[in-house]
């Protein structure tokens, strides 16, 4: 079966590879490096015989992940961080391609390897940090928030450093061959922005009306792999075109839809290029050299994490985020498997080297999670042995904060909750770490502390110890739990308001100790129901009381059978035997002018008026000779048939 059969037995492979990897809650790709290893060298590449062949479906493989990644593109996702993300990732760049240089060229590389080492080692890897950030429960932490925009611009890097490592590694000859890289790169940018942004959409929208999924994913894969094509005929990168191509359609209104499509086959030609990156890994070279390996991997995260730290630092973030920033990005990443593929290829890299950057990457991959796992006690230890930092606050109160509120999250939300207890005069603050937000917190008039709540320091600044109720409304799952951990180990006796998503989001925080779960989306619907409902012009009573029934089947399974539900459902038992309802007094109805006692309305109706809503003042049990007057809301409470009885009696005419 030739190359069909080796496809078969990698597939098979990677399968197990990846139950591994999942078993060990760790990135699938390391599962497939794995299963690339034990069909490559330690089998002597017996079992895969095509490895060439392999090779170079791998290269479509980096295409798509490239095209997958310009179709996720979004400025909009690094705005929160924008200036760290755009002005400090690439300069971190420049400083670790330097710092990796230095390192290569300590070790007795020549200086064209020294350097693809140092670009390659600038590189992190999105996928390990972000299932380490999942697995540790800091997605959506300020943190978590800073790595993902330095990655992000990090994976747009990829391309250009595919175009200049090979012109850098021999100067002389490179730097005239760099230029016209350059200008063509340029001209290919102006041509897919000025025709691409018009001509594939338009392709997209064609064959969109055949009503074909088949169609549309074929598609969308012979735009991305084609427009890569034609960028390797010119002389370019075959993965920058299609990074370009997905980027261009990432702007149309099929780029989800696109995405959505490409990821199965983005995944089933990546799960080829990382296995055969495993089988290129010699590991009789890696037994051979484990302490060079090793050395190399120390220097590289030591030297990558502190740079990563101070640059976080400098750009104004402080407490634990350059600390997580630095533990949790020192490795090299899995794009730099895709530039040492290049460099290897290109003969910039001889074999030797080669070994040597695979082995530190898949090491400092695997050493991820175990090294960011101490970013918590590391950071613990340095607080107690030195001066807090200052935290940023405004419109703080001058007076001690005590039995107040304090707001987890300064957003949409959170500013409702602020404007209702500020109009009332309960004391609250609010913890944001969105510095826009928080300026307009102060525009507000709010009391505003900067920083992450999930983080003990923050929270102490809001003096959480001190407080009568936290409300949480960050959207993140992670980060409210970690916050609902911190606020409990400060104050044991603090109430607590979350949000939630869905059920199991809600069972998890009222198990974790929540007080109080509320599902907006859930509260949206119903009010939107209600709304609906009251335009059908039924009974007001009628409408809350199917509120109310609603929301305790949703409610109750989560709290249990606990005393204040208990009591919910005797005074809803009471509440059904009791009921209320409103009647308005029309400008022709005979009621005007006429007393309770002249109407004998207990006596022709059955109902007893409990209250009367007049120009905004309500009178509460009214006596016998009160009279009637237009506009009058009555409130009267009796059976179902009672309230007909009234009703019509309202509706009759005078």
């Amino acid at each position: 079966m030739g190359i069909a059969a080796d496809i078969i037995i990698i597939v098979v492979a990677a399968l197990f590879g990846g139950l591994v990897a999942q078993r060990l809650k760790q990135p699938l790709m390391l599962g497939y490096i794995l299963a690339g290893v034990l069909l490559g060298p330690l089998t002597g590449h017996v079992a895969v015989s095509g490895f060439d062949d392999i090779e170079k479906l791998a290269e479509i493989g980096v295409a798509l992940l490239l095209f997958a990644l310009g179709l996720e593109f979004s400025l909009r996702e690094l705005k929160p961080v924008k200036y760290v993300a755009l002005v400090g990732a690439p300069l971190q760049i420049v400083l670790t391609t330097a710092y990796g240089y230095l390192v290569g060229r300590i070790f007795g590389w020549e200086q064209g390897p020294a350097l693809w080492l140092g670009g390659v080692a600038s590189l992190s890897s999105t996928m390990v940090i972000l299932k380490t950030l999942m697995n540790q429960g800091r997605m959506g932490t300020l943190s978590s928030r800073v790595m993902i925009g330095i990655l992000i611009v990090q994976d747009l890097a990829v391309v250009p450093l595919m175009i200049l490592l090979p012109q850098l590694s021999n100067p002389a000859a490179g730097l005239p061959a760099l230029g016209l890289a350059a200008i063509k790169a340029s001209i290919f940018l102006a041509v897919m922005i000025l025709l691409g942004t018009r001509l594939l959409p338009r392709l997209l929208k064609f064959v969109v009306n055949w009503n074909s999924r088949e169609l549309f994913l074929v598609t969308v894969a012979a735009i991305g792999l084609g427009v890569g094509y034609a960028t390797h005929m010119a002389g370019l990168s075959f993965a920058f075109g299609a990074f370009v191509a997905g980027m261009v359609l990432s702007e149309s209104d099929f780029g989800h839809q696109a995405l959505s499509d490409i990821i199965p086959l983005r995944d089933l030609f990546g799960l080829l290029f990382f296995t055969s990156v495993g089988m290129l890994l010699d590991t009789t070279f890696l037994v051979q050299h484990w302490y060079d390996i090793l050395l190399l991997v120390l220097l590289i995260a030591l030297g990558k994490g502190v740079l990563l730290a101070l640059l976080t630092r400098g750009f104004g973030y402080r407490n634990v985020v350059p600390l997580a920033v630095g533990l949790g990005m020192f490795q090299i990443g899995e794009f730099s498997f895709v530039l040492a593929q290049v460099g290897h290829g290109t003969g910039a890299l001889d074999r030797v080297s080669y070994s040597y950057i695979l082995s530190a990457a898949i090491i400092s991959m695997v050493l991820t999670p175990f090294v960011s796992g101490f970013t918590g006690p590391v950071y613990a230890f340095f607080k107690k042995h030195r001066k807090r930092e200052s935290i940023e606050t405004i419109n703080m109160p001058i007076q001690e904060l005590m039995n107040h509120i304090v707001i987890a999250g300064g957003g949409r939300v959170g500013c409702h909750i602020g404007r209702v207890l500020k109009q009332i005069d309960v004391p609250f603050v609010i913890v944001e770490q969105d510095h826009r937000r928080f300026e307009e917190n102060r525009r507000d008039g709010f009391p505003a502390i900067f920083g992450d709540a999930t983080q003990v320091v923050v929270l102490d600044a809001a003096k959480i110890g001190a407080a009568q109720q936290l409300m949480v409304t960050v959207p993140s799952i992670a980060a409210s739990q970690t916050i609902l951990m911190n606020a409990f180990g400060a104050n044991p006796e603090l109430h607590v308001t979350i949000r939630a998503h869905d059920i199991e989001e809600m069972k998890t925080l009222y198990t974790e100790g929540a007080e109080t779960v509320v599902l907006p989306e859930f509260e949206a619907g119903m009010e939107m129901t209600r709304q609906a409902l009251q335009h059908r012009n039924l009974p007001l009573t009628m409408i809350q009381r199917y509120s109310d029934d609603v929301r305790k089947e949703l409610y109750s399974p989560s709290i249990g059978n606990v005393q204040s539900l208990q009591n919910l459902k005797h005074l809803k038992n009471a509440q059904n035997l009791l009921d209320l309802s409103w009647e308005k007094v029309s400008v022709t109805s005979k009621l005007i002018g006429r007393s309770i006692e002249e109407l004998e309305l207990r006596r022709k109706t059955g109902v007893t008026v409990v209250g009367i809503l007049r120009d905004g003042n309500f009178v509460s049990n009214p006596a016998a000779d009160f009279c009637f007057r237009e506009g009058d809301l009555v409130a009267a409470v009796g059976s179902k048939s009672e309230f007909e009885s009234f009703q019509e009696m309202f509706s009759r005419p005078a």
